[in-house]
């Protein structure tokens, strides 16, 4: 009976069609199976539940007393998004429906604090200070960011997982996307609010994709049929309207980032943005991200000049595929954007069935597993760098090799990683032409993909959103501040 109880539960879950009813078998699942009780209970082995309760009492009496500078002093002792091992794996992989409440309450206190001595009324604590203050933690505490890998014709697994983020407003502000990737992340991050909410109604992504699905069988490694260039071009424009990044970000501020990989050799790949290149135009990123060697020619990007009119971007290159150089751009966006937390939508078919979607390898055949995996890619990788020197005279046997080092070298999983839930196995399966209701399965897989990390991610996330909304609010107040100031002194003149 208590069987046949849990595969009904399971059952509801996995037939679930939006994320409540989801949600609502899956907290069923912990109360019959008493896994809420282990949520409620602080002890376990899985992270430092004494110091993270220590702490929590700590900070909710200073700021319950009102001690602004106790409660300041004691947030400048660091703000950790993985103190005493809270950010975890196994701790989000119990239940079925979030974690242990200590983490839940802890990560809540640490917002009330922050939003308690960001309002005006906390005068004992001047504004420059705060500023400082909020400045030096939201560095500190890093930021998350959702990468869309290279997708085949699995890219609307992306669009899912995007919908599923954005309907429950955790959608991160930094978001990558190469090769098919880079359509989604163009597609959410040039539409306004109000745009999303149209783009995302099922209805217009069933009609979307049924013009969609008709051309994209040309991008088919068996497509018998030239490429039409201008109806690729027609599509893209369709989808992504003609504006820069820097444009795209004043409108949505959302940061997109787009890899490109250079044609020709002894070049170096590119993520486009609005802080490396903030006058291209993201079509032609899309374009040039796209373009698969073989089936798509290689793009010129474009720009827009001083004047507003558009030009070549470093006229004598041009770029193709973004996956084949960087799939996943982890260090770069570190280093732009201070990002330290990833979600990763992994479609890629040439890595897919490969990955694993957790870093922790508890098993005994997952570590035998996992280590020859490794073991294997290092031995694959040495070989192809000591045949470079001696192919070198031959420039398709040199770049043949070269890609295969910068495809196998590359790093294809992040901190939370979405996978769908059917693995393609078969990489001529994943880049073959998909129908209209296998386009829309795609999309209904990533969104049931990502509900079970929904709450990890709202979690883990929740103390970066609070802080850049912060900021966000003080920047608004300083910029009125000095709109009434300057009114004033219009006024007296």
């Amino acid at each position: 009976m208590i069987l046949n109880f849990s595969n009904d539960l399971q059952k509801d879950m996995a037939e679930a069609e939006v994320y409540e009813d989801w949600k609502r078998a899956a907290i069923k699942y912990d109360k019959k199976y008493r896994l809420d009780h282990w949520k409620n209970v602080d002890q376990t082995r899985r992270y430092d539940y004494a110091s993270i309760r220590t702490r929590l009492e700590a900070l909710r009496s200073l700021r319950e007393s009102k001690d602004d500078h106790g409660l300041l002093f004691a947030l400048n002792e660091g703000i950790h998004g993985n103190m005493g091992g809270m950010g975890g794996v196994s701790l989000y992989k119990k239940a079925k429906f979030g974690t242990k409440q200590l983490i839940v309450e802890y990560v809540e206190e640490i917002v009330s604090a922050l939003e308690y001595l960001s309002k005006p009324k906390v005068t004992s604590i001047s504004l420059e200070e705060k500023m400082e203050f909020f400045q030096r933690a939201s560095h500190c505490f890093g930021r998350s960011a959702l990468l869309l890998s290279g997708a085949g014709s699995l890219l609307y697994f992306h669009l899912g997982v995007v919908k599923a983020l954005w309907e429950q407003d955790i959608l991160p502000s930094i978001i990558s996307g190469s090769s098919g990737g880079s359509v989604i992340a163009a597609l959410v991050g040039t539409h306004s609010h109000d745009e999303l909410e149209k783009i995302f109604d099922p209805e217009f992504i069933s009609m979307e994709v049924r013009q969609d699905v008709g051309l994209l069988k040309y991008f088919s490694l068996f497509a018998k049929k030239q490429i039409p260039v201008e109806e690729v071009r027609a599509l893209i424009a369709r989808q992504i309207p003609d504006m820069t990044f820097e444009e795209a970000y004043d409108l949505t501020g959302i940061n997109i980032n787009i890899s490109v990989a250079p044609a020709e050799l002894h070049q170096t790949s590119r993520l486009l943005n609005a802080v490396t290149s903030p006058n291209v135009l993201v079509r032609e990123a899309v374009l040039a991200s796209c373009s698969v060697p073989g089936v798509y020619p290689p793009v010129q990007l474009a720009a827009r000049n001083v004047k507003g009119k558009r030009q070549p971007y470093l006229p004598s290159r041009k770029w193709v595929d973004g996956s084949l150089t960087e799939d996943l751009p982890i260090k770069r966006l570190s280093r732009l954007y201070g990002v330290n937390h990833t979600i990763v939508s992994q479609t890629n078919p040439l890595v897919l069935p490969f990955i694993n979607e957790n870093k922790t390898h508890n098993d005994f055949w997952e570590i035998v597993k996992h280590t020859t995996m490794v073991t294997t890619k290092e031995w694959m990788l040495s070989a192809s760098r000591l045949l470079q020197k001696p192919i070198g005279h031959n420039a398709f046997l040199n770049k043949l090799v070269n890609g295969y080092v910068s495809v196998v070298s590359q790093t294809y999983t992040g901190d939370i990683n979405i996978l769908p839930s059917r693995r393609v196995n078969n990489l001529f399966t994943a880049l073959s032409p998909r129908s209209l209701e296998e386009a829309l399965a795609l999309v209904m897989d990533g969104e049931k993909s990502t509900w079970p990390n929904i709450e990890r991610i709202r979690i883990q996330g929740r103390v970066s959103r609070a802080l850049d909304k912060v900021l966000e609010n003080f920047e608004h107040e300083i910029i009125s501040s000095a709109e009434r100031k300057d009114s004033s002194r219009e006024k007296r003149a």
